[in-house]
């Protein structure tokens, strides 16, 4: 036995009841030889066939098991009839048995207060032997003196530390005399009880802390699972099921890869992350869509991801980041919305309100009245610059959707290839060119109004996309492996016949009729001629206030001549010419020259040619479209674009305008010295 063992043995306390005689000197006690160091009382067979029954019987035992059949064989060994282990309860002063040997049975644990009981000297650290008279040394110690106890034996259960754990005590109702092979034998015990009391103390610790860790696991806010390096879970907290729909026997064995949403450039990186975790690398966040196991619902989320030593699994926290990226989404959308709506703020409308008071007018203001309160889809045709914008803008306003955005497309002024991504939008490398998400129109316009432009020029692969939103209210962005799901009405518009364009096969005819719910139809401006002085008139104020001259009436002449004319280009050519009057006119009259009118254009289906009894016969659309168009560029000596250009006198889009010439057969080296 080392020096520093024999330092730490618990002194012997020997208490000898008044009267009796002195004990003989203790071989064991403090200052006396060790016994298994010198020999001094060497082990006899009975002894070590004893010690020998006693270790096999408690070898394979622990925990409660263990202390109650080292308090079993103890009793045996050193002939008493009652033996105890005990521990702390709760303070310094008081204890409680863990396992109890009285005569030929366990009996039930007991606690009790250690003042004035043999077992307040052995807490204190010290081996305390009571030979006899017990009952006369300890009288307040009423269940000692009510058993007759007569002896007393206890030792102190001490930790590596040295603090004290317990005790361990033997007692009965005969004496007890000294007995070099009983201490020995009883020490042997104690040793044993002690080490098993501390291993007990220590699993209840980490009990606690893995209960603790437990329940900090099961109960945090953030999602953690335990998964296998092929993403296969095997164990995850209530915060990771609730985020991915999943029940507590879903857990195991379920793939997270089954769980991400089908998107290639996803999938690739969760692939790398793995690729990486599986090199024993700690991965930064990566974000990843999934879809809950319970009802497909997405959720975004961060995961971090740290491989185990066993190279076989990981640990992966994840963070719950839906409300910011629906948030982001939302945003982009509404800043998309708003630099959109900026545009068009800044941009010059034809008009700010609708001006008239023909029939033609008060049909259409009905019209709009009646229509406006629904959601129904309203099909606008005229001829180009009648105002269909401005129809439409009005539908919108009176509507239940005026306090959300009216979005539109024009969409002959687009190649038939972007038609469907500015309608639509598109995924970040959805084709080559798109560098980025964009979103579409329709998502622009959810819960409002989109207003679609030239629809007769919106290519045949689009309106069947077109077809899907007006009856399911659902699409997909190029590139996209999801559908959205909107909210929007549609305004369309159109100066083409599209009943005739679904008889040539230009125009799906299942999209007509959807489209054709409440048709509107714009009169040109030459059948409302009682409207030309109103809208000179406000015209003119426009256009005075806006560079500061004052005007105060037109001309007769200029107001009879507006009136005569046929007005091909309609209310935009009327508006263009109005500015242009007021900045050449000096003032205070305004005067419309009558060059500055084109009496050689006719407006598109009014162009007549002359039967064989000189009257006039009329001819196709098509045809009065084609002749209006070519004699347009025959002013302006076939340029299409600029100030002077065959678009701006028609008032279309020079885009548009070459989509015409090109369907209409128009070119230049057959036109242009006829």
């Amino acid at each position: 036995m080392t020096q520093s063992a024999k330092n730490s043995r618990p002194q012997e306390t020997v208490h000898v009841a008044p009267g009796a005689p002195g004990p003989p000197v203790d071989p064991v006690a403090p200052g006396a030889p060790e016994l298994a160091d010198n020999n001094i009382f060497p082990m006899t067979d009975d002894d070590l066939v004893v010690l020998k029954r006693i270790m096999e019987g408690t070898a394979r035992a622990t925990g409660e098991s263990f202390l109650h059949l080292l308090v079993q064989h103890l009793a045996g060994a050193i002939d008493v009839h009652y033996a105890f282990v005990a521990e702390f309860a709760g303070s310094s002063s008081r204890v409680q048995t863990l396992a109890f040997w009285m005569r030929d049975r366990f009996a039930d644990n007991v606690e009790w207060d250690l003042v004035g009981t043999p077992c307040e000297d052995v807490i204190k650290g010290q081996l305390c032997h009571h030979p006899a008279q017990v009952r006369v040394l300890f009288p307040e110690d009423r269940p000692l003196v009510e058993m007759g106890i007569e002896s007393y034996l206890g030792v102190p259960l001490l930790g590596a530390d040295g603090r004290t754990l317990g005790h361990l005590a033997v007692f009965d109702e005969r004496p007890m005399p000294r007995d070099p092979r009983r201490l020995y034998v009883f020490r042997i015990f104690a040793e044993r009880a002690a080490a098993e009391l501390e291993r007990l103390h220590a699993d209840a610790r980490l009990r606690e802390s893995e209960h603790q860790f437990r329940d900090l696991f099961e109960e945090a806010p953030i999602a953690y699972v335990y998964e296998e390096t092929s993403t296969r879970f095997v164990s995850a907290n209530r915060a990771f099921m609730d985020l991915l729909g999943l029940s507590p026997e879903d857990v195991p064995g379920t793939c997270g890869l089954s769980l991400v949403a089908p998107a290639p450039d996803v999938q690739g990186r969760v692939h790398e992350s793995l690729a990486s975790e599986r090199g024993g690398k700690d991965r930064g966040a990566i974000e990843i869509e999934l879809r809950r196991k319970d009802n497909g619902t997405p959720v975004w989320v961060q995961r971090w991801s740290k491989p185990e030593p066993d190279g076989k699994h990981t640990r992966t926290m994840i963070v719950d980041i839906t409300a910011r990226v629906l948030a982001e989404r939302e945003k982009a959308r509404l800043q998309q919305q708003n630099r959109y709506l900026r545009e068009e703020i800044n941009a010059e409308f034809n008009f700010e309100e609708i001006i008239g008071a023909s029939p033609a007018i008060r049909r259409l203001l009905r019209q709009i009245e009646q229509v406006a309160p629904t959601d129904s889809t309203v099909l606008i045709t005229g001829e180009t610059g009648t105002g269909k914008e401005l129809i439409a803008r009005a539908i919108h306003n009176n509507s239940a959707r005026r306090d959300q955005p009216l979005i539109k497309l024009n969409c002959a002024a687009l190649p038939g290839g972007l038609v469907e991504s500015e309608l639509f939008g598109h995924e970040k490398g959805a084709f080559t060119g798109a560098v980025e998400k964009r979103i579409g129109r329709f998502a622009l316009a959810d819960r409002g109004t989109i207003f679609l432009d030239e629809i007769g020029d919106m290519p045949m692969d689009v309106q069947t996309k077109l077809l899907r939103v007006l009856q399911e209210k659902e699409f997909e962005p190029v590139g996209a492996t999801r559908s959205m799901k909107v909210d929007v009405r549609v305004i369309a518009a159109t100066n083409r016949d599209l009943a005739r364009a679904v008889q040539e096969g230009a125009f799906r005819a299942d999209l007509y009729y959807r489209l054709n719910v409440f048709p509107v139809v714009l009169p040109p401006l030459r059948e409302r001629g009682e409207d030309i002085p109103l809208l000179v008139h406000f015209f003119l104020e426009r256009y005075a206030t806006k560079i500061g001259r004052r005007f105060d009436h037109v001309s007769p002449e200029s107001m009879a001549r507006l009136i005569a004319y046929a007005w091909p280009g309609n209310i935009r050519e009327l508006e263009n010419i109005v500015e242009r009057a007021v900045i050449l006119c000096p003032g205070p009259v305004l005067e419309v020259d009558a060059g500055v009118l084109q009496p050689t254009l006719e407006p598109a289906g009014a162009a007549s040619t002359a039967g064989g009894d000189g009257a006039a016969m009329p001819v196709t659309l098509a045809e009065g479209e084609r002749r209006h168009i070519l004699r347009a560029l025959e002013v302006s000596n076939w340029v299409i674009d600029g100030e002077r250009g065959a678009a701006k006198v028609l008032d279309l889009h020079p885009n548009t305008l070459r989509s015409r010439l090109k369907k209409l057969g128009i070119e230049r080296s057959r036109h242009a010295s006829s």
